[in-house]
Parts: C-alpha cells; sequence; structure tokens
C-alpha cells in the first residue's frame, strides 16, 4: 500500500495532530507539535508532501531518513517536530495493518505500566500546597512544578529561599517532586540554588541551564547528588551525544513531537542506556504524543517517568482526553499510566472533532516576559 495523502490540523489548546491516509483507506494519527510554532512546522509538511505522496506505507526507516537527511539540511526543531508527526502516523498505520500495538512490532514490552507525573503551580508558580494535594487526591505521587518565575542573571536570597519553601509545601502533601528551572536561570544563579535544593531530596531538577551551556552544566553536575534532567530542547541523537558523553545528565528527556518521532527517540533511549542514563519522556502536549510515548515506555528499559498534561495550566477550553473516543487508555491509575493494549498507537481519535476545531485554528504563543528594567527574560 501506498500513501495518498498527509493532512495537518491544528488543534486547540496548542497541538499540531498528522493523519496520513493510504490507498486503500487506512489511516493513521501522529503529532506534530511544536508549541508556538504550528505554523512552521505545518509548512514542512508541504515538503514532506512532495516528497511522501505514493511511497510505500511500510517503509518507516527509509522514509525518516529521505526527511532528516535527503534534504541536505537537517535537524532543528521545526523539521524534527514534522518528521515526528510523520513518524508516529506511519507506526500507527502499521499497527493498524498488523492488527497489533507498535511495542508489540518493536520486540515486545517489558514493563505493563509506568509512573506518571503530573503539572502543579502554573508559569509563576503559586498555590503548591494546595495544588500537589488536588494531585495526591488523583492519585498521582509525582509531580513537577516550575522552580520561578522570571529571573535575571542574578536574583536576591528571597527569591532562592521561595522556591525552597514551594518544594517543601509541596513534599508536604506526600507528592515527590521534580522541579524545572525551564532555562531560565543564569549560571550564578543555578550553583546556588542547585545547592539549597540539593538536601530536599527532588526526583530531578529540570532544565537548571539552557542546553547550550554545556560546560556549566557540567560544572553543575559536580556540584551535588540532585539528577540533572534535560532533553526537551535537543532533537536528535547527535544533539543528545555531548551531554552523555560528558556526563553531565542523569536523565534525558527527548520530546516525541520534537525529536525524529518513535524512531529516533527509540534510538536515544538505547544510546542513553549504554551510558547508565535514565529516561523520562517529555509530553506537555496532546494525546497521541502521549500514546507513543507509552509504546516507548513499554520497549525501553530505562524510562522511568512520564510526563502528562492532563489538567496542565496551558489547556484551557480543552484538555489533554478531549479529542479521544477510549479516553481509558491515557487515564492514570493510583498515578500509573498503562501500557496501551490497542492497535498502533492504542488511542483512537475524533477525526470529526479534529476536523471540526481545525476550522478555528488556534495561534497559541508562549508568553514574553520582562524584568523590572524592561530586558527581555526567560520563559
Amino acid at each position: 500500500m501506498t500513501i495518498s495523502r498527509i493532512e495537518t490540523f491544528h488543534v486547540p489548546p496548542r497541538w499540531l495532530f498528522v493523519r496520513v491516509e493510504t490507498d486503500n483507506g487506512r489511516a493513521g494519527w501522529g503529532e506534530a507539535s511544536l508549541e508556538g510554532h504550528a505554523e512552521a512546522v505545518d509548512g514542512v509538511f508541504e515538503v514532506l508532501r512532495d516528497r511522501f505522496l505514493g511511497h510505500d506505507e511500510d517503509a518507516i526507516e527509509d522514509i525518516w531518513q529521505i526527511a532528516y537527511r535527503g534534504g541536505f539540511y537537517r535537524g532543528g526543531p521545526v523539521l524534527m517536530s514534522a518528521l515526528s508527526g510523520l513518524d508516529q502516523a506511519l507506526w500507527d498505520l502499521k499497527g493498524q495493518a498488523h492488527n497489533m500495538p507498535v511495542w508489540q512490532m518493536m520486540g515486545g514490552r517489558v514493563r505493563e505500566k509506568v509512573q506518571a507525573y503530573a503539572w502543579i503551580g502554573g508559569d509563576r508558580p503559586d498555590d503548591i500546597a494546595e495544588a500537589a494535594a488536588a494531585r495526591r487526591k488523583q492519585g498521582f505521587s509525582a509531580v513537577k512544578m516550575n522552580a520561578t518565575a522570571e529571573m535575571g542573571m542574578i536574583g536576591t536570597p528571597v527569591m532562592l529561599d521561595n522556591v525552597v519553601h514551594r518544594v517543601k509545601a509541596a513534599q508536604s502533601a506526600g507528592v515527590e517532586v521534580g522541579l524545572d528551572f525551564h532555562g531560565r536561570l543564569h549560571r550564578g544563579m543555578a550553583k546556588q540554588l542547585a545547592r539549597l535544593v540539593d538536601p530536599l531530596g527532588l526526583l530531578f531538577m529540570e532544565e537548571p541551564l539552557l542546553c547550550e551551556n554545556a560546560e556549566s552544566l557540567h560544572l553543575l553536575a559536580a556540584q551535588g547528588s540532585t539528577p540533572i534532567a534535560l532533553g526537551e530542547r535537543l532533537y536528535s541523537r547527535w544533539d543528545f551525544k555531548p551531554f552523555l558523553e560528558k556526563g553531565c545528565v542523569d536523565i534525558i528527556q527527548p520530546d516525541l513531537s520534537h525529536a525524529g518521532g518513535l524512531s529516533e527517540c527509540r534510538r536515544i533511549a538505547a544510546m542513553a542506556e549504554a551510558y547508565d542514563v535514565a529516561v523520562a519522556q517529555h509530553c506537555p502536549i496532546g494525546p497521541i504524543a502521549l500514546a507513543a510515548c507509552l509504546q516507548l515506555a513499554a520497549t525501553a528499559p530505562n524510562v522511568v517517568l512520564q510526563e502528562t498534561s492532563m489538567g496542565i495550566h496551558y489547556h484551557v477550553g480543552h484538555d489533554l482526553l478531549s479529542f479521544v473516543l477510549n479516553p481509558e487508555a491515557l487515564t492514570p491509575i493510583d498515578g500509573f499510566l498503562s501500557i496501551p493494549a490497542g492497535k498502533g498507537l492504542g488511542v483512537l481519535i475524533d477525526e470529526a472533532a479534529v476536523r471540526e476545531a481545525h476550522e478555528h485554528r488556534h495561534r497559541w504563543r508562549n508568553p514574553i516576559w520582562r524584568l523590572p528594567d524592561g530586558a527581555l527574560a526567560e520563559w
């Protein structure tokens, strides 16, 4: 069978879904969400249609190689997000054709479920104790929260102390805490904050510095014992390689809608395993991406945690399961997500609802923050 149609849909609150149809009428779904840049990713599909309409749907690896290498310029968030959505949809198609889950085609599963964690606190973390207690009542035993709001090159002791107080507030609700620095801190502040939170027993500190500051990350890793996590802004195994070689990361967080889909993220996970590094897939986005993450969690032995966007602060008007016909496949039970048993990616998408939503395209943008002096701050 050959690919006859590749469609994209701008789905609220900030997602880009991909539908690939074959000449026998079968269709598979993927997710190419790159938050705030849906239009740019959508533009890549003009090229992908030229390349792959009429191509053998089963030739997933050949398609991946052509999409990545065949256009001379390669990598980066936009191209790799488009390739991610296409790759996921092709795996979904293959699973449907063979009437089995993707994880079964990848050699079978190594686990039946994976621990999930949920977001609390919003962009500017607040009401932490109450939010953590609410997540605990939902069955989650782990949460993630932003460490700070906007921050300049240096901050104040009060700002740092407030981070410690918020972590302790969340922990008082009986949950484990991952702290997301979100790349908002610079080297001097990250050193201080890492030292302060080290005694708190965090699950991890995420993006304590931007990935482009690898040399400083190495120094930070040598300073304390809290596991360092990063990877949402890395897009291929070549991007991850220097961090693994330098030994400055303990948990990698590839995003299956940014880093080349299932095909590439499986290779990234295997590479990390060789360096004794854990995997916790980044996924603050939609249901197809989460379903793809669970296929990887099923097959990669070094996966330890799975992010879920259920109830995240970005979801206004629509939530994780708004376009899903089998919500039970992505609903946590006692803080764990089961590995989907359905064929393909295991999630059934409400095509009619997706098409209707696409008629009112979202134009989601991340906020622009400024410091008191008017200078731009990292979001």
